[in-house]
């Protein structure tokens, strides 16, 4: 039988409840004030060390190519004609007329050669220029009186062809004559060197008494077939004959920018002696074939030699203004990872996330390089990214956020 419960009794039991109350309280509060907010920071600290794990990247946007590029290339300047006279005939060179830097007009006398026995030779010839001549009338008038008497039955039709066949042989004869004699006459005026055109004497390579050789056989008279075994030599170079008042310029153009030249592309030199200047030049003629070496297009730039101011054999700098017909993206060539599978570019999308896409590579301006397919012009695209680059990683921008290119 339970004892009965007296207020004293109450009284205890409230006070133990209330003391129990007030300890669960006290410990509430200090779960509150110390295990929840260390809690709350370890979370914290963990999203933080996650964040900062993300690798920090540089981003730049695409912008657009320029439609027209200046291509400078080294330039090999040449004259528009240059040759080097020769000597035709062999001899002692018995004057000459020019020297180094002197302007001549085409047909002007350079120098005299002294060959005698070239013009014994042409004397002889003409002597038998008479003979045959001589030796064709005699022919020609027994040949027309064997006619006569074949036309009156006097001789027969044999003998009468017989002398026709004679003179028409001392005719061929007459011919040759003629023709050894034209021959020697032009070997004689080949003693007279003369400018095959306008231009300048850049070299003199004789003097005076000085032994001339044509290089071939000195034997006027001896066969075509002789001078074919002996061979032709090229002779003595006497002087050396530049034409500057134009000039060409060759250009070895990459095989990249080939496609883009035409006869409309501008062209300038630039030359280091005539800082500032520039030359105007035009694109006459390219060789039609790519270097199979060097993977160029050699290209001729035709310019006028400005009195003197662009000299044959010089130096210069041949600017090509190149108009593309549908310009790309202008990017860094910082930005592309090349890949065993092709040329690519890291983009950061949407969600902080790295995506390689591939791209079609255009101009090269340097530093920077055209992009002519695989981007819409408002990616942010990665600078530096490296070729260890794994498609999916997740980053962050760098604080000063999207660049211009």
């Amino acid at each position: 039988m339970n004892a009965p419960v007296t207020p004293s009794t109450q009284h205890r039991r409230k006070t133990i409840v209330l003391a129990t109350v007030v300890a669960a309280s006290v410990v509430a509060a200090a779960l509150a004030t110390g295990i929840v907010p260390r809690l709350h920071a370890t979370a914290a600290l963990d999203a933080r060390t996650a964040s900062n794990a993300a690798p920090v990247v540089a981003v730049v946007q695409p912008r657009h190519a320029p439609a027209t590029t200046d291509l400078t290339l080294p330039a090999d300047v040449q004259a528009y004609e240059d040759a080097a006279v020769r000597a035709r005939v062999s001899g002692y060179l018995r004057r000459w007329y020019v020297d180094i830097g002197t302007p001549v007009k085409a047909g002007q006398l350079l120098a005299d050669i002294d060959a005698p026995e070239i013009a014994d030779q042409l004397r002889q010839a003409r002597a038998d220029v008479a003979t045959a001549a001589a030796n064709f009338a005699i022919a020609q008038q027994t040949a027309t009186r064997w006619r006569d008497m074949l036309a009156a039955h006097s001789v027969a039709q044999q003998d009468a062809d017989q002398k026709t066949a004679e003179m028409e042989a001392t005719r061929a004869l007459l011919a040759a004559a003629n023709a050894n004699v034209s021959r020697l006459t032009q070997l004689l005026d080949y003693t007279h060197v003369r400018a095959p055109f306008d231009g300048t004497i850049t070299a003199r390579n004789v003097d005076i008494g000085a032994l001339v050789d044509a290089g071939s056989s000195n034997n006027t008279t001896s066969s075509t077939s002789q001078n074919l075994t002996q061979g032709q030599g090229h002779g003595a170079e006497l002087f050396h004959l530049s034409q500057g008042s134009r000039v060409r310029a060759y250009v070895q153009v990459p095989q990249g920018d080939s496609a883009l030249l035409d006869g409309k592309t501008e062209a300038w030199l630039t030359l280091p002696q005539w800082p500032g200047r520039k030359f105007p030049a035009t694109v006459a003629r390219n060789a039609g074939a790519i270097d199979p070496v060097t993977r160029t297009l050699r290209v001729e730039l035709d310019a006028d030699g400005q009195d003197g101011s662009i000299l044959p054999g010089a130096y210069a700098e041949a600017h090509l203004s190149l108009q593309a017909p549908q310009p790309g993206f202008d990017l860094p060539a910082s930005t592309l990872v090349f890949l065993p599978r092709g040329t690519f570019v890291a983009v950061v999308d949407a969600a902080s996330k790295l995506r390689l896409v591939p791209v079609a590579l255009g101009r090269d301006f340097g530093s920077h390089i055209e992009i002519r397919s695989g981007l819409q012009g408002d990616e942010r695209v990665v600078l530096n990214p490296g070729d260890a680059v794994v498609e999916g990683t997740t980053v962050r921008v760098a604080a000063d956020g999207t660049r211009g290119a």
